[in-house]
């Protein structure tokens, strides 16, 4: 397999890697030393004898536990083997990326073990999972500048690119839902579109304010559905062409605004605002700053909502995500969002936690970049395949075993009284009960 870099855009966007496949051709030879099995056997002894095999680049096995392995790591040199060993989180990522590591078995299972099986010396609680965390909470700042590089990093890829996996209506790269367990992904995220329409209890004429638009898809849903009128800010060029080229073929210009700008310079004022997927990238520093704009733009009897990624408690995003696909990013947990809202005296009116529908959309999404990977290695190059499909395996793994969770948080001024009493309003079928 060539060296060759692993390149995050279409054209000369990439990404500082450049590790062998095999490493010097001395070291993938030499057989492992002594130590080096010791150390990767006590690693799965202290993870409590996970069903993982580890086999070596001499054909050697290691193997702590008394059963049949549900994963083998296939480990194909020394430098391999040394990183993962010192920093598994990160390590692994790059070693996989690289074709330093290949893996028996299935990718997601190996990261549920990763996740379920990890050492307790490596808990939060403990004194060196405080360290580790302490080292990684940072993610890289999301000022005005900082902000603008990391959306360009992940979303300007190619336009061409997501629409290759996400679903064809409307190009949701977030948590659809699952009202049946059946459903497509294009029904599952039309259903999460009316999901987030009836919370926000969305009515012809209102004015919506939108941060993050993605590929405006809600703003147009909202706009065509709703007969709402929608101002929708996002810092990402490609995204903001999409939306606005699909909005003039739909006809809805008149209703929908795409603004290529920062949600920190928003203006005017709205009726009802949204977030859907945009708070992991804002960086908890900023939850205030981002707190006073929703202030400063949701009249007297405004609502609004906020959907975005999160966690049970404070820890830093994954090493390796945070550095290879998503910088800047932090999933908060639901005690950090209030800082949104405390400042201001926003009531909290709803939480829910779509953990699960995460995982399954994470599925689909799997699978049809699975069956397109030829088309996107024609894009970039495997490099960029290996380490996409580690990502959403990962992240299947991350909201199956409860390292992430999925928040949709609604919200109200705290005089408005205007409120439904139950949340039959929610779902079509008691609303007739």
């Amino acid at each position: 397999m060539k060296n060759v870099e692993l390149k995050m855009s279409v054209k000369s966007r990439e990404l500082p890697l450049s590790l062998n496949n095999t490493g010097d051709p001395e070291i993938a030879s030499a057989r492992p030393w002594a130590w080096e099995k010791k150390v990767a056997k006590s690693v799965l002894s202290m993870m409590k004898n996970p069903p993982i095999a580890i086999e070596l680049w001499d054909g050697s096995r290691i193997q702590s536990c008394g059963q049949q392995p549900e994963v083998t790591l296939k480990v194909k040199n020394r430098s391999a083997l040394s990183g993962i060993l010192r920093n598994p989180d990160y390590k692994l990522g790059d070693a996989y990326s690289t074709g330093a590591i290949d893996i028996d078995g299935d990718l997601v299972k190996l990261a549920e073990i990763g996740s379920t099986y990890r050492p307790d010396i490596l808990d939060d609680r403990r004194f060196l999972g405080k360290v580790i965390n302490f080292l990684g909470r940072r993610a890289r700042p999301n000022t005005l500048s900082g902000s603008r590089h990391h959306i360009h990093h992940h979303y300007d890829l190619s336009n061409d690119f997501y629409q290759l996996w996400l679903d064809r209506n409307y190009m949701q790269y977030t948590c659809a839902y699952y009202e049946n367990l059946d459903y497509s992904i294009e029904q599952a995220q039309i259903a999460k579109l009316h999901h987030v329409c009836r919370k926000l209890r969305l009515q012809p004429g209102d004015e919506v304010i939108e941060f993050g638009c993605g590929w405006g898809g809600l703003g147009l849903f909202m706009a065509k559905e709703y007969g709402a009128k929608v101002k929708a800010y996002n810092i990402s060029a490609e995204q903001i062409k999409y939306a606005r080229d699909k909005a003039a073929r739909e006809g809805l210009q008149d209703r929908l605004e795409y603004i290529e700008d920062d949600y920190r310079n928003a203006a005017g004022t709205c009726d009802v605002f949204v977030s859907v997927g945009m708070l992991e990238h804002v960086g908890k520093e900023n939850y205030k700053t981002l707190g006073s704009v929703i202030d400063r733009c949701l009249r007297d009897t405004g609502r609004g909502l906020i959907h975005s990624i999160g966690r049970n408690k404070p820890k830093p995003m994954n090493r390796w995500i945070e550095k290879r696909i998503f910088p800047g990013a932090y999933p908060p947990t639901l005690g950090e969002t209030m800082n949104i809202f405390e400042p201001y005296s926003l009531s909290v009116l709803d939480v829910e936690n779509l953990r699960l529908h995460y995982a399954k959309t994470l599925e689909q999404w799997l699978a049809r970049y699975e069956s397109n990977v030829d088309k996107v290695l024609q894009m970039f190059d495997e490099k960029f395949v290996r380490a996409w499909r580690l990502y959403l395996s990962g992240s299947i793994a991350a909201f199956r075993t409860g390292e992430l969770q999925l928040f949709q948080v609604v919200f109200q001024r705290p005089l408005d009284n205007d409120l439904p009493w139950t949340r039959r309003y929610l779902y079509p079928s008691a609303r007739q009960v």
